[in-house]
This record gives C-alpha cells, sequence and structure tokens, in this order.
C-alpha cells in the first residue's frame, strides 16, 4: 500500500519506518528540511534503539522524506503523526494538528475517492468528528465518510523501545467506521499474522479515549508505587521485595512496578493533564488522577531531601547521572532528572552532569551546568552523585573518585552499597 505519515518524530519516524519494513511504500512529511534531509540521508532524527537501522536499509527504497504535501494524492491512507502538548489550561494545543488538517485538506481533491486520514497523534474524544473532519471538508469541498474516511489508530510505543514494541504489539486499535477498519486491517495484515495481537475495533471517539485510558492506569499505577516505596522508605523496607510480591497477582502484573524517581517524557504529563481538564470541564473532580501527580511531582524533591541529610548542597560539587526522562532515548521532555538539577541549583550546589544520549539537547537548555565526558568524570571530586536514570552504563559505577561516595539513587540501578560511605535509595 502507498501511505503518506505527517510528523517525523519519535511516533512518526518509527512509524513510517516500520511500515516500509512491513512492506508498504511510505513517503513521510515534515516540515524540518534537516529531518527530511536526514531521513533521505539514511539517518533517524531521533535517538531510538533499531531505528537508525531501519531507516538506513528502506531510504530511497520504500521509504522517502519531503516537506511536500503534493505527496498525499500518490498515496492511500495517510497519517497524522504531530505533536499535540499541553496548552496553558491543561487542555491540548491543536495549533500543528490544525495546520495538517488544513494542508492536507487541499490534497484531497486530487487524490482517490475514499483516502483514508488516520490519527495517531494522541486526541481528545471529538477531535476527530469535530475538528479534523470538518477542516478537510471545508479546505477540499468534499464529504467525510463518503468521499474520504476519517479513523484513529492509537500508538502505544515507549521510547527507548519503539521499534521492538511496533513489531510486537499487545493490540492494534482501530477507530472509525467499517471502511476504515477495512483499510486498515489490509495496511496492518503482515503484523497481524506474524505478532498475532488483539485486535480492537471501534468507534472513533472511543478510540481517542482508549489511548488516555491507557496512560492514566500506568501513570497511576507509577504513583501508587511511588507512594508505596515512599511509605516502605519511612519504615525501613525494600519496596522491591514488596512489589516483587505483589506483582505476583494476575490482576496487578509485574510491569511499572518500580519505584523510584516517577514518570515524565511527552505522553504521560500532557495526557494526565488533559484527562484532568476535560473532566473538569464536565464539573467533575478527577480525584485520583490529581494524586497520581501530586505524588510524581513530590519525587524529585524527595530525592534532594534525601542528599541533604548527608551533605550540604550549598557549594557542594553533585554529579546527576542522567537526564533523560528514561534509558533508551535523549528525550529530556518532562524529565524528572532536570528537576532535580533545578532544585540542586536552588541550593547553590555546583552540578556536574552526564547522560548518554540527551547531553546536546540539556546544553542548549541549561548551559550553566558543567558536563562530563562520562559517568566516572562526573563522579571526580563529587561530594555526592543522584542518580536519575537507569542507563545500563550506570550500573556497577567505581565510586572511589568521589571526595565522598554518598550514592543517592532514584531508579535503583546496581551499586555494591559496602563500597561506598553512604547509599540512600529513594523508595527502599
Amino acid at each position: 500500500m502507498n501511505v503518506s505519515v505527517i510528523g517525523s518524530g519519535y511516533v512518526g519516524t518509527t512509524h513510517a519506518a516500520c511500515l516500509a519494513e512491513l512492506g508498504h511504500d511510505v513517503v513521510a512529511i515534515d516540515i524540518d528540511e534537516e529531518i527530511v534531509a536526514a531521513i533521505n540521508d539514511g539517518r533517524a532524527p531521533i535517538h531510538e534503539p533499531g531505528l537508525d537501522d531501519l531507516v538506513a536499509e528502506h531510504s530511497g527504497d520504500r521509504l522517502r522524506a519531503t516537506t511536500d504535501y503534493d505527496a498525499v494524492p500518490e498515496t492511500a491512507v495517510t497519517f497524522v503523526c504531530v505533536q499535540t502538548p499541553s496548552a496553558g489550561d491543561g487542555g491540548q494545543d491543536l495549533a500543528a494538528y490544525e495546520a495538517v488538517a488544513h494542508s492536507l485538506g487541499e490534497q484531497l481533491p486530487a487524490a482517490d475517492e475514499g483516502h483514508l486520514v488516520v490519527t495517531k497523534s494522541t486526541v481528545l474524544p471529538g477531535t476527530g468528528d469535530e475538528v479534523l473532519a470538518p477542516i478537510l471538508e471545508a479546505e477540499s469541498g468534499l464529504h467525510a465518510g463518503e468521499d474520504f474516511h476519517v479513523a484513529m489508530n492509537p500508538e502505544f510505543l515507549r521510547e527507548g523501545s519503539a521499534v521492538a514494541d511496533y513489531h510486537d504489539p499487545d493490540k492494534i486499535v482501530l477507530g472509525g467506521d467499517g471502511y476504515a477498519h477495512d483499510r486498515l486491517r489490509t495496511l496492518y495484515a503482515p503484523l497481524i499474522e506474524a505478532a498475532d495481537p488483539t485486535v480492537v475495533e471501534t468507534g472513533l471517539r472511543e478510540a481517542e479515549l482508549i489511548k488516555y485510558a491507557n496512560n492514566a492506569f500506568l501513570a497511576a499505577k507509577v504513583s501508587l508505587v511511588n507512594d508505596l516505596g515512599n511509605v516502605c522508605k519511612e519504615l525501613g523496607i525494600d519496596s522491591y521485595e514488596i512489589a516483587e510480591a505483589v506483582g505476583l497477582d494476575d490482576r496487578i502484573g509485574a510491569q511499572f512496578m518500580r519505584s523510584g524517581l516517577g514518570w515524565g517524557g511527552s505522553c504521560f504529563p500532557k495526557d494526565i493533564d488533559a484527562l484532568r481538564w476535560l473532566a473538569r470541564q464536565h464539573d467533575y473532580e478527577p480525584a485520583v488522577f490529581d494524586a497520581a501527580v501530586a505524588v510524581n511531582d513530590g519525587q524529585p524533591t524527595r530525592l534532594v531531601d534525601l542528599l541533604e541529610r548527608h551533605v550540604d548542597p550549598e557549594g557542594a560539587r553533585v554529579a546527576v547521572l542522567g537526564l533523560s526522562f528514561k534509558p533508551g532515548t535523549d528525550d529530556v521532555r518532562n524529565s524528572r532528572a532536570l528537576d532535580v538539577v533545578e532544585q540542586l541549583h536552588e541550593w547553590g550546589a555546583e552540578v556536574v552532569a552526564y547522560d548518554p544520549a540527551a547531553m546536546d539537547e540539556v546544553r542548549e537548555r541549561l548551559p550553566e551546568l558543567t558536563y562530563a565526558d562520562g559517568p566516572e568524570d562526573a563522579l571526580a571530586g563529587a561530594e555526592a552523585v543522584c542518580i536519575c536514570t537507569e542507563w545500563p552504563e550506570f550500573d556497577d559505577l567505581d565510586y572511589s573518585g568521589m571526595e565522598r561516595s554518598v550514592v543517592i539513587d532514584g531508579r535503583r540501578v546496581e551499586v555494591d552499597r559496602d563500597a561506598v560511605e553512604v547509599y540512600e535509595g529513594l523508595c527502599w
């Protein structure tokens, strides 16, 4: 099938490259000429394990990139994969999404009848039929459901393992009418045959909400485990032993049971905020969602408070290991590590930071930090270290080069606790 994918960020690039891997001919459309050039050169514009290899393999063959929407009529299906960030009030900023809809609508008259427009961006229920479809109709003069169709196909990819997640999904959610269901089943047929996921066919609004519901459960689970972990810390109990036993209950499960510094990234924060905003639009106070956010926001402060018990941060050299919101990615959006850095600065600490992938991104935002060439360089001469991302490189480090080996661990990496002066786990 000929497919166009608008937006070449984490979701769009992964989706485009993986569709090419499934055997489709894919054109990626993005307004950023550097991103377009990178894809056409066979380079992934983001750090994501396995993605570079896919882009290199298929670029120039089944995958190409352009800034020109004229490529849309050559395709049967168009996916919209642009960012939908939080607005100031907690709702959604749909500026980029609406801009895409206008440009896309201009091209629909030249497309074959039955062109399918699929939202992969995370959007609130009602966006497809109340925002996307009306704009497409206004720009094209065509009728949704007759001349073209709109659908929702949410993604459930984790940054750092997006390619693996794509090829082995738990479920594929298809939202829209029967025509959309059939076309998307055809598109995903190779994946369905290979991985045998559960395919959920549902309405447009239901599919839009499924993505939020998914993230709400996961975010609340992490915050619940962190709340439990905070209690365990006060009791001198290892929360990981508790979580391991609790996770054996098949009603609960072992995933997302790692207590620590909390969740960040692009999805959980904005999606939970959007759900809270949506609830309040209907005069409902979402107490559980509010509690999940409150616990999450408090974890960085607890980490710095633990450090203060052993080292006066003012004037102290403190190493921060990990800046991305999770390992395997260079994404620092809503990273809890940056919250720790900010609080250490407020206490007057001299922060020396290191991350295997996210250094360039953070340098642009925080040029005042000192950046190390490796974890050992960051530790050299430091009075304390805060471990904020569980990169494998941080397991079993040599802390002998520190001025004082005070280790404050927010992610439970492998540390020889007998070899350091002080070891404090955030929730254990």
